[in-house]
């Protein structure tokens, strides 16, 4: 049977190998990679012997028998969901991505991602890519985009809310856009304030800087919601003046340390914490039609999808050195 190159993490650092391309079944689409995002999940698996990537873009190039709406040429896109039981309550309520039996990164299809030459992927869990978006951006907006547009589209926020962006990175300049372009009223928050112009150019309407002691001045309005982008843990004593009564707040990045919280405050003034994960597939097909007619792209620094280029770009997101999504490019 003929292979593919792929790209395993491990505790010696990125290893070169094969994975064996099976003859397709059902709706099994098999695509050649252009583009893959780095995501900071990649750096939590990169020493756990699986084939890494799950923001990937490229071309189909085969198609199995049960495929009805993807043909030889077609440009793709997929994230971190492989598979689901197509049965449950879940899934038949349009939240895919909560399937007790979901296919996720890091649990399933260990032996293939977007770090490689190819994928094979069921075409139930791909996505077109627009015309309009380049396959470098595409990539990023399958995970990163899609999980804060996920946030801010499916919890009741309008455009009449005030989002607090807590953070100018790989999931916070992307949120600022997608925000500013639903109408929403948009604070950034942020211990940089070398980025201040930077959110205002990507559509913030106001920059609040949190690395001084006195009280934070994030203008007229306070906070309907404070969407959690930035890597390190949030101390909310800081950000509990913020917030309006009955304010939710969106925790987007990982760690795994617990989720503290003050918590007299929390009830005595009816917050709500809504955790989130990946995007269901209706929301990143609407996040895709979206960011194409808003023209939303990521900020991105680009390198070669190989050895020596998926290392470089993993320590420079390691380093805090990316700015702000880093795109691995087949050569």
């Amino acid at each position: 049977m003929p292979s593919f190159k792929v790209y395993k993490g491990s505790a010696e650092g990125i290893q070169e190998g094969l994975t064996t391309k099976p003859s397709l079944t059902g709706d099994q689409t098999f695509v050649k990679v252009s583009a893959s995002g780095l995501c900071g999940t990649d750096l939590h698996y990169r020493a756990a012997g699986i084939v890494l990537g799950h923001e990937g873009a490229g071309v189909v190039q085969q198609v199995g028998p049960d495929v009805k709406h993807f043909k030889i040429g077609d440009r793709v896109g997929w994230g971190y969901q492989a598979n689901s039981c197509g049965l449950c309550e879940q899934y038949l309520s349009g939240n895919d991505e909560y399937c007790p039996e979901r296919e996720i990164y890091g649990e399933a299809t260990l032996d293939q991602g977007s770090f490689g030459e190819a994928v094979v992927w069921r075409e139930a869990f791909l996505f077109k890519v627009p015309d309009t978006i380049p396959d470098a951006d595409a990539a990023p907006l399958i995970c990163g985009g899609a999980t804060v547009w996920s946030a801010l589209h499916k919890y009741g926020l309008s455009s009449t809310s005030t989002i607090g962006i807590i953070g100018v990175g790989g999931l916070g300049h992307l949120a600022i856009q997608f925000a500013s372009k639903l109408g929403m009223n948009v604070v950034v928050l942020s211990t940089n304030e070398s980025k201040k112009d930077e959110a205002l150019k990507l559509g913030a309407n106001h920059f609040a800087s949190t690395s001084k002691a006195e009280a934070i001045d994030i203008g007229p309005s306070k906070l309907d919601a404070p969407v959690v982008t930035a890597s390190v843990e949030t101390k909310w004593e800081t950000y509990m003046p913020l917030l309006k009564p009955q304010a939710m707040i969106l925790p987007l990045t990982v760690h795994f340390g617990n989720f503290t919280m003050p918590h007299f405050p929390m009830i005595g003034n009816g917050l709500r914490i809504q955790g989130t994960v990946i995007a269901s597939r209706l929301e990143l097909k609407r996040m895709l039609d979206f960011a194409s007619r808003h023209n939303i792209r990521p900020v991105t620094m680009l390198f070669p999808l190989n050895k020596v280029g998926i290392e470089d770009s993993m320590k420079t997101l390691s380093d805090g050195k990316m700015r702000y999504r880093g795109v691995l490019v087949a050569q």
